[in-house]
């Protein structure tokens, strides 16, 4: 693969590297990214990859995917400044554990700390994006034959992994996406901000928060006390 192909996809990569991603990583998740662009800018393809590496740590496909399934997303909601004036009226709900995942948390500004990432098992590359100001909500998919349309488009680059960075950047929206307009029901304990009492496991004393509990035979336990436990004991 040339050189020139290969610098389209490493955007602005830092020369002295494990140094400046540390400093640099501060800067996306304190100001909106390094790019020096104000807040309340909506940012560009490239500023946007730009920071999706550095606070992932490099750029692949799957980031590319990302960034754009969620540029697609608030392009269709109409917001513009998701980490300045929009930051509260944003809910975004994942279906992969992957890279597009860090990628649409970047672009969002939507973090699991701050109750507006949610993530939901799917093992699918799609989010769906709530407005809170308006109740309009958009899934976006990735579509299946994107991988094929990249093959086609970049026949000359061996790598796949590169083959499909290149290609989704200059795919269409129709050709990279599946979009459908839905509803999501947001009761008050999945809001941000949203502040419950605090209930105690009567199995094992631990506190349990937003209404997380599990009532059974006029017990209240936590969910792993009630038989879903994802870990298992070692005594």
């Amino acid at each position: 693969m040339s050189e020139a192909i290969l610098y389209q996809f490493r955007i602005g990569r830092l020369d002295s590297r494990s140094e400046k991603l540390r400093d640099l990583r501060a800067s996306v998740v304190n100001n909106g990214g390094p790019s020096g662009r104000k807040r309340g800018v909506l940012k560009t393809l490239d500023e946007n990859l730009r920071d999706a590496e550095i606070a992932h740590g490099h750029l692949c496909a799957g980031q590319v995917l990302g960034v754009r399934l969620a540029m697609r997303g608030l392009e269709l909601l109409g917001i513009d400044d998701p980490h300045g004036k929009d930051r509260k009226r944003l809910i975004t709900f994942v279906e992969i554990d992957r890279c597009a995942t860090d990628a649409v948390g970047v672009v969002t500004g939507c973090r699991l700390g701050k109750r507006a990432l949610k993530f939901r098992d799917w093992g699918k590359v799609a989010a769906t994006f709530v407005d809170l100001q308006s109740g309009r909500a958009v899934r976006v998919c990735a579509r299946e034959s994107s991988k094929t349309l990249a093959r086609e488009m970049h026949p000359e680059i061996e790598s796949k992994n590169q083959q499909q960075m290149l290609a989704y950047r200059e795919m269409s929206n129709d050709e990279l996406f599946t979009e459908q307009w839905v509803r999501v029901t947001l009761p008050p304990e999945e809001l941000p901000g949203y502040k419950g009492e605090r209930i105690i496991c009567a199995e094992c004393g631990e506190g349990i928060n937003f209404q997380r509990e599990v009532r059974r035979d006029g017990r209240v336990l936590c969910r792993a006390c009630a038989g879903e436990r994802y870990y298992e004991e070692i005594r």
